[in-house]
């Protein structure tokens, strides 16, 4: 079926065929910039496997800071934030695709390449923490079902296959586009864009399917990202700690991963906008929106920071006096401050005035919120273990204190370069924008449809 564009339409035949030569461009070149933002992302990467060996070949206890009090330590804290930006990641893209929020459309596909990086090296940290490989298959062979940590494993699978059918699934389209119009590429890309495409011809009747396959999906990963947000958190909640002992974690987790979700949005639509010259598709109306998203999301979890802390505060009885203590005026008050400041209050404050919904300001408080994001996720994971009922004493100096060695900031900076380099890859070979969603939402609703090639 050929394209059925109008010149009165407003968004004509030679608009799309505009449209489509600046979205596939990045794939038809590799600029040397690029090619070095790759190798330094593989060369980090490999080191991080090089510390992990070290680790795995040396006694754990001499390659890392981890010991009986502190088991879990950075890799745990990293395995959460990845968790937080990675099922809301989607899960946003999912609410507002249900809604038929339009202008989310060039941002749908970036969302969703950014969750299955994040849950696949989320993965990657607890196998990390857990010491020895093969344990993960102990897991699964002897786990309890009765246990959230099964609950999280089997949630976390089951969401990233979601994810990828949801990726995939609307890419079809984009993958015929790619060897219809990209001819000058290597041959094996375009048998592999041939071979991923399962004959897609841009029927009516293929058009249906796939539609009503993303809408079904799409209504599917939206309570499956918060059951699984959730279980993560009870992973702690129903753990002996005073720190943990809270029925608002779950609320709290996922009112964070939220704001975590808006704030890498953000960032990666700046890097793509910038890196791409996407400015035409990627515009600052998208920031303001953006911004909106993240003043709600600052406000939704700051509430729930203070009804998490305000009772127990007030309370003051046990072992929550010491935790609190802490966190409020102790040796981890400065990180919490800077964590309330930089992770909630400013990104409620500043994106309120229409001048920080601008690129530049709002991708600056975006950064701001994920380094504060992911101490955040640090302070509920190392004092909580450094609190336990039972003091701590007769123990070794270095049992009752914790700070990251090399070979775990190693393995952990790896992980941000694998979930980069996953994003990276995936823009140099199909489109990082939608073609077909973004020329479809210009249609403003009308009834024609585009072949798309």
């Amino acid at each position: 079926m050929s394209a059925n564009i109008n010149k009165h339409e407003t968004f004509t035949q030679a608009e799309y065929m505009v449209m489509k030569n600046d979205l596939l461009r990045p794939i038809e070149k590799i600029g040397k910039a690029g090619k070095l933002w790759i190798a330094f992302l593989v060369a980090v990467f490999m080191a991080g496997v090089v510390a992990y060996i070290i680790q795995e070949t040396k006694s754990k206890y001499v390659t890392t800071s981890l010991r009986d009090y502190t088991m879990w330590g950075i890799y745990i804290s990293n395995f959460l934030f990845m968790v937080a930006i990675g099922l809301v990641g989607v899960l946003m893209s999912a609410i507002l695709k249900l809604t038929n929020f339009e202008w989310y459309r060039p941002l749908s596909r970036i969302a969703e390449v950014i969750a299955i990086g994040a849950i696949m090296f989320g993965g990657i940290s607890i196998v990390v923490a857990m010491g020895r490989p093969d344990r993960l298959i102990n897991l699964l062979l002897y786990g309890r079902i009765q246990s959230p940590i099964i609950w999280d494993v089997i949630g976390i699978t089951t969401d990233l296959t979601a994810c990828i059918i949801l990726l995939f699934i609307p890419l079809i389209p984009s993958l015929v586009t790619c060897k219809n119009h990209l001819e000058n590429l290597p041959k094996w890309q375009l048998k592999m864009y041939n071979m991923l495409s399962f004959g897609w011809q841009g029927t009516p009747e293929q058009w249906a399917i796939l539609k009503k396959t993303m809408k079904t999906l799409t209504a599917l990963v939206i309570p499956l990202g918060v059951i699984i947000c959730t279980i993560t958190a009870w992973l702690f909640a129903t753990t002996l700690r005073a720190e943990w002992d809270s029925t608002n974690f779950g609320a709290y987790f996922v009112s964070n991963a939220f704001l975590l979700s808006v704030a890498v949005m953000t960032l990666a639509t700046f890097i793509f906008r910038k890196a791409y010259k996407l400015e035409k598709y990627l515009t600052e109306m998208h920031f303001d929106k953006l911004g909106q998203a993240m003043v709600l999301m600052a406000l939704i979890h700051g509430y729930f920071n203070v009804n998490e802390y305000l009772i127990p505060a007030y309370k003051m009885s046990g072992l929550h006096e010491n935790t609190l203590l802490n966190l409020f005026v102790g040796k981890e008050a400065g990180f919490y401050w800077s964590v309330v400041f930089f992770g909630i209050i400013i990104p409620f404050l500043l994106p309120l005035f229409p001048k920080m919904r601008k690129p530049i300001p709002l991708t600056i408080i975006s950064l701001a919120v994920l380094i504060a994001g992911w101490f955040r996720l640090y302070l509920i994971v190392i004092p909580g273990l450094l609190h336990p009922y039972l003091p701590i004493q007769d123990v070794p100096k270095s049992w009752t204190h914790y700070f990251p060695s090399a070979v775990e900031m190693t393995v952990v900076a790896a992980t941000f370069a694998g979930l980069l380099l996953v994003v990276t890859l995936f823009s140099r070979f199909f489109p990082i924008i939608s073609v077909w969603e973004v020329a479809e939402g210009e249609l403003e609703g009308k009834e024609e449809i585009f072949n798309y090639k």
